[in-house]
């Protein structure tokens, strides 16, 4: 589907040149529903989900942003609603609220099946509803303002055409002063071969593997033998999906290695003839980034390392730069003829790990990460300052416990046996303690420790790539998707609904890392459970992206009176006095900090 995009982007450069006319119509967010199918045939079901599909993808022009048809399946998934069901009008609505949406458009179809010589034909009706205004789009028609459904009847054999002639339409309603003609969109639309679309788009509704796997393979093969460009990259990286959930790697990695080199060559080719880069972006991160973790798994630690490291820098992604620190950490611990390479590689692999844990410091998995790491690279100070945290995430981390316990006693801390002794404690599953025990007391490694990287479910992935997305569209709402989850999750704070809060901040902070309030109200919502330093740990966090939040200043003073620590909260009452001396609260922490020094 994606690889239409190279036609698109030059049918954008065409309309940029017609941008003085352009600038005129406010900015819109577009979001396309899944036709509904009236004809009573399921079998033609295909048909409404190929249309959210298409549309999605030629509506692309400079004033309208578009909700892809990837997030819109995200969508319905947190509303409950299946991605292969078709919404109801009212909780398309919530969909398009819940995601800022302007223009919603839905449609319905009717199939009548080839008859003798007749062949079958399909004939739609398209409504576009102005979300905000809870009305249908209306145009001016000699003066009077007119509400004109979309109406198109053809050949099925040519619906990717209608799809074109469709999207034209709603375009023309919307801005008489286009810059590209019906045609160019046209074009557009039948830019992979009809049948191969058909096969891909029968693939992604169907639950039963093997089905799927045959009408994703077709679709492959069709789009080549159609005289597509390169790889049919949707398909492929769909493909690679079915592979990995079955656990077939080497079939998935060739499947996702196919999409990776099919936009290396796309971008080679664009430079070649100086061209703008016209390449499917988002299908060679999803792909890269799963096939660099299949490498990982395969122990290919050179490979994983090439594929992801060009991730690094264009996602600032939290998952990536775990990833690779990982994968630098293992591989510098797996080379064993170079030890200068060994310690670089580790030293590389910690650097990214600070990074992961900058970005997410409340995550276990990762603080883990970092700290062993460290440990294995011989920094022990730091070492122990990060298992205490990764072990306050999580009380019974046997291995953290042994680590910590190893670095303690290389410090020749007295902590060194009560650790050793909770390491025993959690590590008795398959004799684990003795088993690493053994390990260390023969060669001082510890190979039996693995580094932790989650493969996240592939919803989760694309939605942080989608929310990275949508701070580069040219067109924006006024309140901006974090602002409206941030003032939704103060409320939640505010009610006392901490589960739901958390989860709020937990999606914020995926996609904004340097949320400053988020960690301000993270830290509430665990003091309000009793995790005293996880809190802490937030409020900092608070303070280090903005060093403004008077609140986190405040909250960080009176946990330190609470522990009788009267130096800690004098400084943070001067800091919170530094910001606002008038606020109620701050006059407080500081009659706290003057009785606490008595």
């Amino acid at each position: 589907m994606r690889s239409r995009r190279l036609l698109i982007l030059t049918i954008l450069a065409l309309a940029a040149a017609g941008g003085v006319r352009a600038q005129s119509v406010v900015g819109d967010t577009v979001m396309v529903l899944p036709f509904e199918n009236t004809s009573a045939m399921p079998e033609f079901n295909w048909v409404g989900e190929s249309f959210a599909a298409s549309l999605s993808e030629l509506l692309r022009v400079p004033t309208l942003a578009v909700v892809s048809n990837d997030e819109r399946k995200i969508l319905q998934q947190r509303f409950r609603v299946p991605p292969s069901t078709l919404p109801s009008l009212a909780t398309a609505l919530k969909l398009a609220r819940e995601r800022g949406v302007t223009m919603l458009v839905s449609g319905r179809y009717n199939i009548v099946p080839a008859q003798g010589d007749t062949a079958a034909t399909v004939t739609v009706t398209v409504k576009i509803i102005r979300v905000n205004e809870g009305r249908f789009l209306s145009e001016t028609i000699d003066g009077r303002q007119v509400t004109r459904d979309i109406n198109l009847t053809d050949a099925l054999g040519n619906l990717q055409s209608v799809q074109g002639q469709i999207a034209y339409q709603i375009l023309y309603q919307r801005d008489k002063n286009l810059a590209y003609s019906q045609n160019d969109l046209i074009t557009a639309a039948n830019k992979v071969p009809g049948r191969a679309f058909e096969a891909y788009i029968k693939g992604l509704l169907t639950n039963l593997a093997e089905v799927r796997e045959n009408y994703l393979k077709n679709a492959l093969r069709l789009y080549a033998d159609g005289g597509g460009e390169g790889v049919y990259a949707a398909a492929a990286l769909e493909l690679g999906h079915l592979y990995l959930a079955q656990r077939k790697l080497g079939d998935a990695a060739a499947a996702f290695e196919s999409v990776i080199n099919a936009f290396q060559q796309c971008r080679d080719a664009a430079r070649a003839a100086s061209k703008a880069q016209q390449c499917s972006e988002d299908d060679y991160a999803e792909a890269a980034f799963y096939d660099g973790l299949i490498m990982l798994q395969q122990g290919s630690f050179e490979r994983s390392l090439g594929i992801l490291r060009p991730l690094a820098e264009d996602l600032k992604l939290t998952s990536v730069y775990n990833a690779i620190g990982v994968i630098s950490v293992q591989g510098g611990r797996a080379e064993k003829k170079n030890p200068a390479r060994a310690a670089g590689l580790i030293n590389d692999g910690v650097d990214m790990l600070r990074r992961a844990a900058d970005s997410l410091p409340d995550d276990p998995n990762i603080r883990f990460n970092l700290a062993a790491s460290l440990f294995f690279s011989g920094n022990m100070d730091e070492a122990v300052t990060h298992l205490r945290t990764a072990i306050v995430a999580n009380p019974k981390d046997g291995d953290a416990y042994f680590l910590l316990a190893k670095a303690l006693e290389s410090l020749k801390d007295p902590l060194a046996s009560e650790m050793d002794n909770q390491a025993r404690q959690y590590l008795t599953t398959g004799n684990r303690y003795a088993v690493l025990e053994r390990e260390w007391q023969r060669s001082k490694t510890l190979n039996e420790i693995p580094l932790r990287v989650e493969q996240p479910t592939r919803k989760d992935f694309v939605a942080v790539i989608l929310s990275r997305k949508q701070g580069s569209v040219a067109v924006q709402p006024q309140v901006t998707e974090t602002e409206r989850l941030i003032a939704q999750a103060r409320q939640l704070v505010k009610a006392g609904q901490d589960d739901e809060a958390m989860q709020v901040l937990r999606r914020i902070l995926s996609s904004e890392p340097m949320s400053a309030e988020s960690y301000l109200l993270l830290g509430k919502l665990h003091l309000r459970r009793g995790d005293v330093d996880q809190a802490i740990s937030s409020f900092k966090t608070a303070i280090f992206w903005d060093n403004r939040q008077v609140e986190a200043h405040v909250s960080l003073g009176r946990i330190y009176v609470d522990r009788g620590d009267c130096q800690q909260a004098k400084n943070y009452a001067a800091s919170a006095a530094a910001i606002d001396p008038n606020d109620s609260d701050v006059a407080g922490l500081q009659r706290l900090t003057d009785r606490c020094s008595k």
